[in-house]
């Protein structure tokens, strides 16, 4: 059975490739993605690796957390579920403005 990691920690610079051949040295990586910021397009930190077996995740994590890649210290466990978040508001709220007192 398949196990997601997250990998916090990451270099701006770290690539989905280098992502993934940096884990599978370790054993088979079944998917790797670097998380993006879709407003500047450059990496948030941060990504997940999917490991083909539980066996191989612990390995990762053993291997990798604590340790460096690419002159940064990672951050490597199991990725949590996602949770349903509340929908964020349009205009962003926003605070007082003009306002007089009469």
């Amino acid at each position: 059975m398949a196990k997601k990691l997250y990998v916090g920690g990451l270099s701006y610079g770290t690539t989905e490739d280098t992502l993934r051949s940096s884990f599978a040295q370790v054993g088979e990586v079944t998917s790797a993605s670097v998380i993006m910021d879709r407003m500047t397009g450059r990496s948030k930190g941060f990504g997940f690796v999917e490991m083909a077996s539980d066996d191989d995740a612990v390995k990762a994590i053993e291997m990798w957390n604590g340790k460096e890649l690419e002159g940064r210290r990672l951050t490597v466990n199991e990725a949590r579920p996602l949770t349903e978040r509340p929908p964020r508001r349009e205009n962003g709220g926003g605070g007082g403005g003009n306002r007089q007192s009469w």
